[in-house]
């Protein structure tokens, strides 16, 4: 089977790039409108203001350099999920250029010329519009320009809050070790960085005659944009999905669901850390959940019983170079104390007391090791140094901690954790280039997104748990010169979720019934 080019990807992509690359630049234009219209009377107050020229700035600053994830983070129990959070995010990420470009403009308007008008009989606002504001047009513009390269940045990750836009590509080809697809979302958002700052700038040369009219034009047009992106967004489904980006372009996911069961439900792309909580409170109705996450028992959801079996299994278990194992002699025993010592409901329990409880991992993972007299004082090992990494959500912290504790305990090597590492492919790819020393990963993910077999062989080997674990660790083998270590006993399977109470009320127990659900109410 070869492997399919970027061009060809592109092309079968294309109604949804084009979809992305829409929303993208209606992300883009309607937090760059709200920035002008805040951001420009802001910075002519502060001009005439000027004590408060230094506080305004500075708080503008703070803003801006607070991480946009954390942002998003903080806006998420206030605006709730979609594009307002996104938004708002952007907003105050493109007012700094503007307020500082616009006070800057009109204090660095000639003195002599703002004097020779007031001679002339001019008023303070006279002045401002006829005379500051046209001289000072060019330096606004400049900020305007560097506020919508930036928000073509940041929202990328728009995606993370069902708001859309090519970052659903981009985050999608970082779990699936998609190339193509990273591609896809990368180069089109450059390219519209590059296409909007030259068009800003081309428009401002076009008003060259009426610049104090120019600004008044944009917000204007980027305004009108906005109400057709609010109204084009305003889907009603008897049934509102969201799914994380890379459960998106998986067969043993939503392209599954369309193909095996016939589903035509039409997600919003969300971010796993906070798809739990927006079914919880309402904001959609079904997810692409984690069968031993433990927020399914914190929200009382429901997991659709996967009737037609298109979820094969996702046994955990290390990871690990060969040669490593070579290297460090002590690391195969001492990881191998973990086999079989997890099941389904003591990991739901595990990432119950993290997700829900908020202990910590360092506190859970203690607490594990005690209970199965696994428990040992750090030996604080020099013999070599072995680096632990976890993909980003917190069944991996809680595994990479419980790891830590117990190599130290039971080695003499230092052990560092390498946490939040992201998806798959920055985990596998920080594996093979020798960032990390090992991780655990999922017998599913390893045969699916790593392997990537013809689907003959995907049916045959996903019939048995048994079966997906020896070929994957045979195969990884030959490929990767990385083995597979004994599982540790649970089986963290994708699993379509719901609120149980609303399953309950619609007599949905299973994928199939939803289907039924899905033909009987459109």
């Amino acid at each position: 089977m070869t492997e399919q080019t970027l061009w060809q990807f592109v092309l079968e992509q294309r109604e949804k790039l084009l979809i992305q690359v829409w929303q993208h630049l209606e992300l883009t234009f309607l937090s760059l409108t709200f920035a002008i219209l805040i951001g420009v009377p802001l910075g002519i107050l502060i001009s005439r203001k000027k004590k408060f020229a230094a506080i305004v700035l500075a708080f503008a600053g703070i803003l801006q350099t607070v991480p946009s994830i954390a942002l998003l983070g903080f806006l998420i129990p206030i605006l709730g999920i979609g594009p307002i959070p996104a938004i708002v995010a952007l907003l105050i990420y493109a007012l700094l250029p503007i307020i500082r470009n616009t006070y800057t403009g009109i204090i660095s308007v000639d003195h002599s010329i703002s004097e020779s008008a007031k001679a002339m009989g001019m008023t303070d606002w006279q002045i401002l519009f006829k005379v500051q504001l046209p001289l000072a047009i060019p330096v606004i513009v400049a900020g305007v320009r560097t506020a919508a390269v930036i928000n073509v940045g940041v929202a990328t990750l728009a995606s993370f809050v069902a708001a859309g836009g090519l970052g659903e590509f981009i985050f999608g080809g970082i779990s699936l070790n998609n190339s193509n697809m990273i591609l896809a979302g990368a180069i089109p958002a450059a390219l519209l960085a590059i296409l909007l700052d030259k068009g800003i700038g081309l428009l401002q040369n076009a008003f060259a005659n009426f610049r104090l009219l120019l600004i008044f034009i944009l917000p204007s047009f980027l305004l009108i944009l906005a109400i057709i992106y609010i109204r084009t967004n305003n889907v009603n489904q008897q049934i509102k999905a969201g799914f994380t980006p890379e459960f998106m372009g998986r067969q043993d996911g939503y392209l599954g669901l369309r193909n095996v069961y016939g589903l035509q439900i039409k997600p919003l792309i969300i971010s796993d850390a906070i798809m739990y909580k927006a079914v919880f409170e309402k904001d959609i109705d079904l997810i692409s959940g984690y069968s031993t996450d433990g927020r399914v028992k914190a929200y009382d959801l429901l997991a659709l019983e996967d009737n037609r079996k298109i979820f094969p299994p996702y046994f955990a278990a290390p990871i690990v170079k060969v040669e490593t194992l070579k290297k460090f002699p002590q690391l195969e025993g001492a990881i191998n104390l973990l086999a079989e010592k997890f099941t389904d409901s003591v990991m739901i329990s595990l990432n119950y007391r993290a997700d829900f409880l908020k202990q910590t991992p360092e506190s859970i993972a203690k607490d594990f090791l005690v209970q199965n007299k696994l428990y040992r004082p750090s030996r604080r090992g020099q013999a070599g140094t072995i680096r632990i990494g976890s993909k980003i959500f917190g069944e991996q912290y809680i595994l990479s901690a419980i790891y830590k504790i117990l190599l130290e305990g039971y080695t003499d090597y230092k052990v560092e954790t390498k946490t939040g590492l992201g998806g798959t492919k920055i985990c596998f790819d920080a594996l093979i280039h020798d960032a990390i020393d090992f991780y655990v990963e999922y017998t599913g993910t390893g045969l699916l997104v790593l392997l990537k077999p013809e689907q003959q062989i995907i049916s045959h080997v996903s019939k048995d748990p048994a079966d997906t674990y020896s070929y994957v660790k045979d195969e990884f083998e030959n490929k990767f010169g990385i083995t597979w270590l004994k599982p540790l006993g649970f089986n963290n399977s994708y699993a379509l979720m719901m609120r149980r109470s609303q399953a309950e009320q619609n007599q949905i127990r299973s994928i199939s019934d939803l289907k039924k659900y899905e033909q009987l109410n459109k």
